[in-house]
């Protein structure tokens, strides 16, 4: 029997040294959303022959990640299998890519069906198209930038800790105004938000935000899911103030290290503003996700 251990703060290391190591940039393996949607989502986490497997419901119905590691992916792939059986559990993978599903075709052919589902694709980007923002494609992007630098002076500073109370109140001014007490999605959106910016330090997590007469007008914020690939999880501003999104996505962008070639901005979930905003960035990659279930 496997035995799958809670994920905690404590855990960042052990999980990482896979992650950081791996070829995968999907949004589900940043160590911050791992810990920050605990509450939701139960996550575990298990070493096997030398991959991290990672448990999680979703819904009410047990689900698996791909491992993250090197050996022989057919043995770990079947002892999940094996072991959900011994729990009298479906045996189930979420969040395959495509490179994810070639390779377990290749270690189990024609064992697994995949679903697709367009609502958790990732939007990937090129670093430097989101902090140039150059050419005719990002014109409009540059507009609501000037147009805000017109109308207000603001500056860009780090996210650190004396901010984090700030950040608090922006984020529970964005729900109110939101209505978040009347949408779950939202509610454990920001559940999910204020964990991260009370343990900010402890996850890893780099952010940035803008100032206007020294209140926070903008903020975001993520951590890197692999060598080449950052993951931005978070941006909010005040929804009045033309041109802040803009601005402070340009700005972090501009910020984040050389070494990510790629900035993965998640998922949409299959909100069409959400989605209009995510594909006017022009992203280079949509990461298909699919759902693996044995045959």
């Amino acid at each position: 029997m496997i035995l799958f251990k809670d994920l905690t703060l404590e855990d960042r290391q052990t999980i990482t040294n896979y992650t950081m190591n791996s070829n995968r940039r999907n949004c589900d393996l940043s160590f911050s959303n791992l810990c920050s949607w605990r509450f939701l989502y139960d996550t575990q986490f298990a070493e096997v022959d030398g991959f991290l497997v990672l448990k999680f419901k979703a819904g009410e119905r047990p689900a698996h990640m791909m491992p993250v590691g090197n050996g022989d992916l057919r043995r770990v792939i079947l002892k999940l299998e094996e072991n959900a059986r011994e729990a009298r559990e479906e045996f189930r993978m979420l969040g395959i890519t495509p490179d994810m599903k070639a390779e377990i075709e290749a270690a189990l052919p024609e064992r697994f069906a995949f679903t697709a589902n367009r609502d958790y694709a990732d939007y990937i980007y090129l670093r430097t198209d989101l902090a140039n923002l150059t050419g005719k494609k990002y014109q409009s992007k540059r507009n609501h930038i000037n147009k805000l630098k017109k109308a207000c002076r603001y500056e860009y500073r780090p996210l650190t800790a004396e901010y984090i109370p700030e950040c608090l109140r922006l984020e529970a001014e964005w729900c109110h105004t939101n209505h978040c007490e009347e949408q779950e999605g939202m509610l454990n959106e920001c559940r999910a938000i204020v964990y991260a910016l009370t343990h900010f330090d402890s996850l890893g997590l780099t952010g940035g935000l803008l100032l206007v007469d020294g209140k926070v007008m903008a903020f975001t914020f993520g951590m890197p899911i692999n060598g080449d690939t950052f993951g931005v999880h978070v941006e909010k501003a005040h929804a009045s103030i033309d041109g802040a999104y803009a601005a402070i996505n340009c700005e972090f962008a501009a910020r984040i290290p050389e070494q990510y070639t790629y900035i993965n901005r998640e998922e949409d979930l299959g909100i069409e503003g959400l989605r209009q905003a995510k594909l006017s960035y022009r992203p280079v990659i949509l990461l298909e996700k699919s759902e693996a279930f044995a045959l």
